[in-house]
Order: structure tokens, then C-alpha cells, then sequence
């Protein structure tokens, strides 16, 4: 037959439509073209695919080659059509069978030696193909990911000649095993840091209810050792979170079998732009609060951003999520991340230490702080101040609770959220903020001096109470207590 028909996958944010990969030839000059709205990489795959072919002893066909990548109006990119494209040639040219091509979906990168690369995306496009009832033949390096999902049937395969062996009946293709999975995630410990008891209190809170936390201290009082660590005290990952977050990881090709199940943590430098925060790019990839989703977006340097980065995390911020436009595209990608950021209380960095370093004027630290916008601010739940450590305390050794410790708080105060609300502290609306977060009377009129005395906002309002929710689930009791109250009222005193 002249014509043969394969199913592929694109990537479009998240989401993995189907591709149907039309070859036909034809009689007259030989010409291979490409047509469907294909990029540069696809472009390109010609040269690929006829030195594979010819690599691996098959006849490349002198005819008018044809290929369409439908639909017409999705944007093609990558070298994944490689493997569709050259086994619709070998198909439409009688060199294998075409009576077994609608079973599967196939995508790969072909070497020219035949031999196949991995693809980005393998994770997002095998949750698609398993919906669709097909098999998946992907590139052997890509099957672990792939296996993730665990109702699909991938079938690994390592150069074209193994996939055209299967497709003919000859050397059957066996389906990828799922290997063992790797233990539980192992993180830099919290016994390691000395002193800091507020600053770990704090972080204990954040964990429990997934709130948003900024540091304000010297340089090395241990800032940045808190915020490594903190994703260790965090609650494990569910079955779909760690699905997300993995199928995240793919789109940049950046997944690693051995992080599964680890919740992400993203560090970008204060030099990063703001596509590579939030993401974009002609072809919309996810930036760093999508790959942080499930995880830890740690900022530090807060105030060294460029503000126009900072405000972009805004809306993600409450809504979880970013969508990338473009003229003629649109991606949207997740982005639950939990931000955790740091600061120096002024320029120098050594306000208020007892070293008495600072010769910052009031207007200089007026100027810095204002680097930070007030509806940014607004919108991180809690403000703590990390000081210097005393002689006594860089002297001692290092002591305090391990992480696994306080993590089984955390984990208890979750389990209570999920029960009570099927969620976390963090995710409450208002509605739910009324019915489940109001403290008892003494706890009301606490919290009436602080929104006279502090100018709060209906936004700060509502976080405080959030976080005291969080702080009576660490203590098991059901009832907001005025200790409570002014416990996180004290996570809101930022001065900024």
C-alpha cells in the first residue's frame, strides 16, 4: 500500500493530544515534505529518518514522500515524530506490516544509527495513550517514567529495528517492569541547625497548614540551612501528587526516577527573568513555580529580585496554577507550590546585630523593604525574624528535634485537615474560613485589637485565622484559643 496511518502525541502545556501521522507516496521526482505546522526539530527529522532507514539496511523509497501531521493547527515540535514518521515510510512501502499500526501509539528520536534517544514528555504522553487503549512503543531510556502510570501497557524498545522486528511478528516486544520504587525521600536533617527554635516553630506551622513564610535576618544565621531542610518535615506524597510533580519534571526532561514521591525544591537565582519563573517561551514550557508544584519555591535574596518578576507570582500564588498565552497558543500548568523566601532586614544585611555593624539610614532600609510590593506581602502568610546567634549557640554542638519527629506532627495536624475540611489549612475559602476557623470570644476580641492596631486586610485577616487553625490542629484541640490567635498575629508584625 501507498499509505499508512500512526498515532503520536503532542505536548501542549499538561496535556498530550493525540498526533495521527499520515505517510503516503507517491510517483514523481523524489521529495520528502512535511506538512501539518511542523517546527524546526520536526523539520529536521528527514535527514534523521532517511540516515536511520538506510543505517539499518532498509530501502529508502525514491518516490514523492508525503507526510502530514494532523491536525493541520497544532503546533508540531521535537524529534519524538522521528519513529511514527519512518515506520509510516517502511509501512507505506510494503517493507513491514501496517495491519497491527492502529494497536499502538509510537514516539521516539531516531540516531542515525536507528538507535532511539529519549523523549521529554514520555510521562504525560503514556497517561494520554493509556486512556486511549493502546499500546505505547517508546524509546527504552523513557520506560521508567512511563511505567509510572499504572494502567498503561509500555512497550520499550531500544533502536527501529527491534520495533519493526515486533511489528512483523518476529521478536515481540516485551512490557517494561516496573522497577522498585525508590524508599522514602531522604533530606538534610533539622538537628543540624543550631539554635533558631522560633524560626523552626514557624516552619512547623507552615508545613502543617502549607503556608507561605518569609525570613528576615542577618547573613548566616541560617536562613537557607531552614529552607533546604524544610521539605523534609513536609507530609509525604500522595499517589497523585507525586504523579503531577513527575509529569512536570518530564515536560523539561528532567525527571528522575529517584526523585519519585521526593517533594521538588527550586532555588532560581535573584537573577532569573520572569519567563523563567512563570514560564513561556514560544513553545510555553513551565517555569519555576510549576516545577515546584507539590514542593518548595525558595526565594532568597527576596528584595534582589527584579520587582516586575516578583508580582508576576501573584496570581499563582492564590490560584494555584499559570496559564502561558501566546498569538496563537495557549498552556496551562499547575503551580501549588509552597513559596518559603528570605531576606536581610537592609541593605548591609546587620540591622539590629549585636555587633552594631550597620550604618544603614532609616531611608536606605525604607528603600529596600519597598523593593517588595505591599499586595506581595499581603499575600505571604507568615513573617518571621531570624536573629543572629549568640557565642554560646555557634560554640555548642547542634541539637534539636530531627526532622522525622516534627514531620509526624505535621503529618497528624494534615490527617485532622483532610478529615475535618478534605484539604489543607491554606486552600480554605472564605465561606469555609467563617465556619471552621473562628476562635471563641476572648480569641475574637484579641483579634479585633490586631486588625485596629495593625491596619490588616480583609486578605491578612483571613490568613491569620487560617494559620491559627493550623496552629490548634498541631495542638489537637478543635477550638481557636486567644493563645492561638496571638500566636499567629505575631507571624503577621512585618514592617515593611
Amino acid at each position: 500500500m501507498s499509505l499508512a496511518v500512526l498515532h503520536s502525541r503532542a505536548l501542549v502545556g499538561m496535556d498530550a493530544p493525540e498526533v495521527v501521522v499520515e505517510v503516503h507516496l507517491a510517483n514523481g521526482l523524489p521529495s520528502f515534505t512535511i506538512v501539518g505546522l511542523p517546527e524546526a526539530e520536526v523539520r529536521e527529522s528527514k535527514d534523521r529518518v532517511r540516515a536511520a532507514l538506510q543505517t539499518a539496511r532498509f530501502d529508502f523509497p525514491a518516490r514523492r514522500i508525503t507526510v502530514n501531521l494532523a491536525p493541520a493547527d497544532l503546533p508540531k515540535e521535537s524529534g519524538r515524530y522521528d519513529l511514527p514518521i519512518a515506520l509510516g515510510i517502511l509501512a507505506a512501502s510494503g517493507q513491514i506490516p501496517a495491519s497491527q499500526l492502529d494497536h499502538y501509539e509510537v514516539a521516539g528520536e531516531l540516531a542515525l544509527t536507528g538507535e532511539l534517544r529519549a523523549i521529554r514528555g514520555a510521562l504525560a504522553m503514556t497517561h494520554k495513550a493509556s486512556r486511549s487503549g493502546r499500546a505505547f512503543i517508546l524509546p527504552h531510556d523513557s520506560a521508567s517514567e512511563a511505567s509510572l502510570v499504572g494502567d498503561a501497557v509500555v512497550l520499550p524498545a531500544k533502536s527501529l529495528l527491534e520495533v519493526c522486528a515486533h511489528l512483523a511478528g518476529h521478536t515481540l516486544l516485551g512490557q517494561h517492569e516496573v522497577t522498585e520504587l525508590p524508599g522514602a525521600a531522604d533530606y538534610p536533617d533539622f538537628d543540624e541547625v543550631k539554635g533558631q527554635l522560633q524560626a523552626k516553630r514557624a516552619l512547623e506551622i507552615a508545613a502543617a497548614g502549607g503556608h507561605s513564610l518569609l525570613m528576615s535576618g542577618p547573613p548566616g544565621t541560617g536562613k537557607s540551612m531552614l529552607a533546604v531542610r524544610f521539605p523534609g518535615i513536609l507530609p509525604a506524597m500522595t499517589e497523585e501528587e507525586a504523579l503531577e510533580s513527575a509529569a512536570i519534571q518530564s515536560l523539561n526532561g528532567a525527571f528522575r526516577h529517584e526523585a519519585w514521591r521526593k517533594r521538588p525544591y527550586r532555588a532560581p537565582h535573584h537573577t532569573a527573568s520572569g519567563v523563567a519563573l512563570v514560564g513561556g517561551g514560544g513553545i510555553p514550557r513551565p517555569g519555576e513555580i510549576s516545577l515546584a508544584h507539590h514542593g518548595v519555591l525558595f526565594l532568597d535574596e527576596l528584595p534582589e529580585f527584579d520587582r516586575r518578576v516578583l508580582e508576576v507570582l501573584r496570581e499563582p500564588m492564590e490560584s494555584g496554577h499559570i496559564t502561558i498565552s501566546r498569538a496563537a497558543r495557549q498552556a496551562d500548568f499547575p503551580a501549588r507550590f509552597q513559596l518559603i523566601a528570605a531576606m536581610n532586614p537592609c541593605p548591609c544585611g546587620y540591622l539590629g546585630h549585636f555587633n552594631g555593624k550597620c550604618r544603614c539610614t532609616p531611608d536606605q532600609v525604607a528603600r529596600y523593604k519597598a523593593k517588595i510590593s505591599g499586595p506581595l506581602l499581603d499575600r505571604i502568610d507568615m513573617h518571621i525574624e531570624v536573629p543572629a546567634l549568640s557565642e554560646d549557640e555557634l560554640v555548642s554542638a547542634a541539637s534539636g528535634e530531627r526532622s522525622a519527629v516534627i514531620r509526624q506532627r505535621v503529618e497528624a495536624a494534615r490527617t485532622m485537615q483532610l478529615k475535618r475540611q478534605g484539604k489543607a489549612n491554606f486552600l480554605l475559602g472564605s465561606k469555609e474560613v467563617d465556619a471552621l476557623c473562628q476562635p471563641d470570644v476572648a480569641g475574637q476580641a484579641l483579634l479585633r485589637q490586631a486588625i485596629q492596631r495593625l491596619n490588616l486586610s480583609a486578605r491578612a485577616y483571613q490568613r491569620i485565622l487560617k494559620v491559627a487553625r493550623s496552629i490548634a490542629d498541631l495542638a489537637g484541640v478543635e477550638q481557636i484559643a486567644p493563645m492561638h490567635i496571638a500566636e499567629a498575629v505575631q507571624y503577621r508584625r512585618f514592617e515593611g
